[in-house]
């Protein structure tokens, strides 16, 4: 029988790197060797390979490694069934398929083999509404960030659909969001949602408590609602100036449990226990393993509030399969339940503003990002052991605004098991994250081609480039994109390597155009008329410096006090840089009419004005791109950013709060006027 080996290059260690400077870089042996190590070993030799991708319209034929003649079966996704013989040596030419799953089966030498045969478009689904050439925009917002009247400290469910209301109402088409992925309600503080417990299931904190029915029911939960000393901490957790979330999780699972007594007295055939029971039924393993994990780190954290990850917990409860974990589940079913239930409270809200998206007809309506990794003990790591690399982590090489490169802190996942499990995993992910949305955002997509692996205890410096099968994921992107009807934004900032361009583009993916990054030569800016029309365009990221941050240089002062820049020639350099930026900026806005010739903005300006903030967003509305995204933060003229890479401790990531309230931004007539001026300019 011989053997078949994955497809090209999966998951290959790259010898060389070109960096930020276009200078080749060699990777030392030492390195290839611990990650190639850290892979999982493959199942060996097949008479077919575990999965087949092909494009709608092309022939499905792939060739069995066969020692004598054998017999096929093939079952389609819809039941049909196909059958016939095949031989040594000899190409096996299939029945034309729709776009779907379906099965291939082979059975010779008294042997069994089983190949997952995927039919895919050839592009991902795009709204009519862009297909016609039309331009949609929308806002970018940080969930947590957002103040309300009512919300607890932290921006929730209910905030989002008033903030979906308000920006309905004034002509845009979108609310995008920060990733949305489960963090841990044990470990509030681990507030990152770009390191996630899992990218499956939902951030219970964004739960809205007084939209909960079974709150407002229980007697229990009213009278602690509204003793003094709760109403003086959700006062503290209101107006503190960064989000509280060690303050907003005890407030919120506190109330939540009430409501969870109240929710258990409901009798077995009410309407609400029946869908819960439907939702529990249908996450199915991973959500039984993400509410086992969240009751499990909570109870053990009681004990010792120093276990944090599951790596830091007792060995007998550091497999979900072992002896204690089920003794767990059996004394704790109850308190396992109250977590799913909190899953499903979650998922009813976020549905009902995806719900009201499309009553007024928003479309995308809500776009949801896709983290680019999890957590190394979170979760999914610890249910899914084999498919990640926990002797890596992944992150980025050093570049020219991060001289000491990145390192993520979160384990990849394994290309080999990946390929050898049919791409479920991957499948999985994207109904996960396009459900109740009609845009997915996904984090780092060069990812899908490559990504940076850095061996266990060594710096960012020290990693290396690791190959994924990038045409598999891109058609099975396609397909999913297609039967959810969710468009896909592809962030593909950085180092962006010329062999994933083409290849997103051809498949629909969205580019990601940042405003900072769009200088086409050392004296302007990228015309209105220039940018390309299958796009997002936005000023600035959650990784960047608001627009007033950037013209005051801001994120480079606090990355020079963090001490991002240890070499100071190398930040002489980048605040020149910036001063060039700024004056080629002003030049291009000029050129072209958003300000005059003569203008009272100068380059050199300590502080940006706000006629520059509004001719900015003027710019950005004209270009051509067929999606504008703009960030609040902007609109109020913020300086401090949301983010600073390279930081975990050195400042308050994640927690910065909008300056004003819905209520006062949305009442503010000047913030109105810049976004009808934006909704007249996308028309």
């Amino acid at each position: 029988m011989k053997p078949l080996h994955y497809p090209a290059g999966i998951g290959r260690v790259a010898t060389e790197y070109v960096d930020a400077h276009g200078a080749v870089r060699q990777v030392s042996a030492s390195t290839r060797d611990r990650l190639l190590a850290a892979m999982q070993p493959g199942p060996g030799p097949g008479v077919i390979p575990p999965v087949a991708v092909f494009t709608q319209g092309l022939p499905i034929r792939l060739t069995p490694s066969l020692a004598g003649p054998a017999r096929w079966h093939l079952e389609g996704e819809s039941g049909e069934r196909w059958s016939g013989h095949c031989e040594p040596e000899a190409s096996l030419t299939l029945p034309a398929l729709p776009e779907g799953y379906h099965l291939l089966t082979i059975n010779a030498d008294a042997q069994q083999s089983r190949c997952q045969i995927i039919v895919t478009p050839s592009r991902c689904y795009e709204p009519e509404a862009l297909l016609r050439g039309e331009k949609r925009w929308g806002t970018c917002v940080q969930l947590y960030a957002l103040r309300s009247d009512q919300n607890w400290g932290i921006g929730d469910f209910a905030d989002l659909r008033d903030m979906v209301k308000a920006v309905g109402m004034r002509g845009g088409a979108f609310v995008g969001l920060n990733p949305l992925h489960a963090l841990f309600p044990a470990l509030p503080d681990d507030a990152s949602p770009y390191s996630p417990s899992s990218r499956r299931w939902l951030n219970v904190l964004y739960i809205s408590v007084p939209e909960v029915e079974d709150f407002n029911l229980s007697a229990a939960a009213q009278c602690w609602w509204q003793s003094a000393e709760t109403q003086h901490r959700l006062h503290q957790a209101r107006h503190a100036p960064w989000v509280d979330y060690s303050t907003v999780a005890s407030l919120k699972l506190d109330a939540l449990r009430f409501a969870w007594q109240q929710f258990m007295q409901r009798d077995k055939e009410d309407s609400q226990v029946e869908a819960f029971e439907g939702f529990v039924a249908e996450g199915g393993e991973s959500l039984l393993h993400q509410g086992l994990f969240d009751a499990l780190q909570a109870w053990l954290r009681e004990e010792d509030p120093l276990r944090h990850g599951w790596q830091t917990w007792p060995t007998a409860y550091q497999q979900p399969d072992t002896a204690a974990v089920h003794a767990f589940r059996i004394e704790h079913g109850d308190e396992i339940r109250f977590y799913l239930w909190l899953q499903w409270l979650a998922a009813r809200q976020f549905a009902a503003c995806w719900h009201l998206c499309q009553q007024h007809q928003m479309a995308p309506g809500l776009y949801r990002d896709l983290a680019v990794g999890v957590a190394a003990g979170g979760s999914e790591t610890w249910s899914q052991r084999g498919l990640y690399c926990l002797a890596a982590s992944t992150g980025a090489p050093p570049d020219i605004l991060g001289p000491l490169g990145q390192n993520w802190g979160l384990p990849p996942m394994d290309p080999q098991s990946l390929y050898d499990r049919a791409y479920e995993p991957w499948i999985t992910l994207l109904r996960a994250n396009m459900r109740d949305c009609g845009a997915l955002r996904i984090d780092h997509v060069m990812a899908l081609l490559r990504l940076w692996w850095i061996p266990q205890g060594e710096t960012a410096a020290a990693g290396a480039y690791v190959a994924y099968p990038i045409d598999d994921l891109l058609a099975i992107l396609a397909l999913e994109s297609q039967r959810q009807r969710c468009m896909v934004i592809g962030e593909d900032l950085g180092t962006v390597p010329e062999a994933i361009v083409d290849k997103l583009q051809n498949a629909g993916v969205y580019s990601y155009k940042v405003l900072y990054f769009e200088q086409n030569s050392h004296k302007s800016f990228r015309p209105p008329a220039a940018w390309p029309r299958q796009a997002m365009a936005v000023a600035t990221t959650h990784d960047m410096p608001t627009l007033r941050g950037w013209w005051q240089s801001d994120d480079l002062t606090l990355g020079s006090q963090l001490g991002l820049y240890p070499d100071k020639a190398v930040l002489a350099g980048l605040y020149h840089q910036r001063r060039a930026a700024r004056s080629a900026l002003l030049q291009t806005l000029t050129r072209h009419g958003y300000l005059k010739p003569k203008g009272r903005v100068q380059a050199n300006s300590p502080r940006m004005s706000l006629l520059l903030n509004q001719v900015i967003h003027q710019y950005l509305a004209d270009c051509t791109s067929a999606l504008l995204g703009l960030q609040p933060e902007d609109w109020l003229d913020m300086a401090s950013p949301v983010n600073v890479p390279g930081t975990v401790e050195a400042y308050p990531n994640w927690r910065r709060k909008l300056s004003l309230s819905l209520e006062a931004m949305f009442a503010d007539k000047r913030i109105t006027a810049l976004l009808e001026e934006i909704s007249r300019r996308c028309s």
